[in-house]
């Protein structure tokens, strides 16, 4: 068994380590957080081992009669890898404890792709990250544009892409991002980052991104043009899309107008925290102007980087090929469940 320790219990970390728990190749050492709070006693409650990431905050758990199995070193020190779910810059604070111990680790996509020896999507390049130290899973809008652009380019060649991303403003639990009222360019300077991040994947891929934020919390919306080499029809790349893993083509007839719609969609088909993790293409936007392919994809920010988390931590030991650990990943958290048509009984468990 994989032993994983995952540093930092927030919105991506509690994914993660739901997700770890239900391969049947892995197993949490236990969960790091930086203060006790409701997410610190939903990890007790689920039976995972707590560890305190900063020490001189461990009376503040105890105030808060949540018991600790020990301080962060230990987790990282018992480890074969860790997963550091941190906010956005802590995870290249912490790479030196983790050189300490000699532990790989996995950085998320808010890191510079500077402190790490790779960036990381399961469907693009799992194969290159074998035996490094640091491996950063790469963003939620990253991991999308990647999941796109790479059955494209296999099948048909890419000239050039260019999307707008409409960007949730927050999560919804980031009550510091609001309230708010507007419509903002991020950044009003172009391209946006996504396009140099997602060349940390495709370095010779031409793609510009523009990048706005919006007073909403549900999903990213992304408008995508992409030049192809050839010229297939659009059912033809419907298809081809359609037979991708972690992508669904949303059919005509579900009415699915939006991301609301979306959201409430993954609800009702018992998906855990309403989470999304696939690519969400409406299928009737897919449409060919000469060798040009339009569409619209929506992006569960959330979530979407979850299976490529746990792929990345058999990528990096070596533990399983390409296709079999997305097989396996896929298979144990409900993503062979389709979003529709299932009765979802394969979802990840959390017990």
């Amino acid at each position: 068994m994989i032993r994983v320790g995952i540093n930092g219990y927030g919105t991506i970390g509690k994914r993660v380590a739901d997700a770890v728990r239900a391969q049947p190749d892995m197993e949490v050492v236990g969960v790091a957080k930086t203060r006790p709070n409701f997410e610190a006693q939903g990890a007790v409650d689920k039976g995972f081992d707590l560890y305190a990431a900063i020490e001189e905050r461990k009376p503040l758990f105890a105030d808060a009669g949540i018991d600790l199995a020990g301080d962060v070193d230990e987790l990282v020190k018992a480890s074969d890898i860790i997963v550091d779910a941190c906010p956005s810059g802590i995870g290249a604070d912490n790479t030196d404890l983790y050189r300490e111990y000699d532990t790989p680790a996995l950085l998320q996509g808010g890191e510079s792709a500077d402190v790490v020896d790779a960036s990381f999507n399961a469907r693009s390049n799992y194969n290159e990250v074998e035996g490094c130290d640091l491996v950063r899973v790469v963003s939620c809008n990253t991991t999308g544009l990647s999941r796109l652009i790479a059955p494209l380019s296999e099948s048909y060649g890419i000239e050039k892409v260019r999307t707008t991303l409409v960007r949730r403003g927050g999560d919804p639990a980031q009550t510091g991002r609001g309230p708010i009222n507007d419509i903002v360019p991020n950044p009003v300077s172009l391209p946006s980052h996504h396009g140099p991040d997602v060349n940390t994947i495709f370095p010779d891929l031409d793609i510009d991104t523009l990048g706005l934020k919006v007073p909403a919390t549900l999903m990213h919306m992304h408008s995508v043009n992409v030049t192809l080499s050839a010229e297939p029809t659009a059912s033809e790349v419907r298809e081809l899309l359609e037979s991708e893993r972690r992508t669904f083509v949303i059919p005509e007839w579900l009415g699915v107008d939006g991301a609301g719609a979306l959201k409430e969609l993954a609800q009702d088909a018992g998906r855990p925290r309403a989470d999304i993790w696939e690519n969400c293409i409406w299928g009737e936007s897919i449409s060919m102007e000469g060798p040009d392919l339009y569409l619209f994809q929506a992006i569960h920010q959330e979530s979407d980087v979850v299976p490529e988390n746990v792929d990345a931590i058999r990528a990096v030991l070596a533990r399983a090929s390409q296709e079999e650990s997305i097989e396996m990943t896929d298979e144990a958290m409900g993503l062979d469940n389709p979003l529709v048509g299932t009765t979802h009984d394969t979802v990840v468990t959390t017990e």
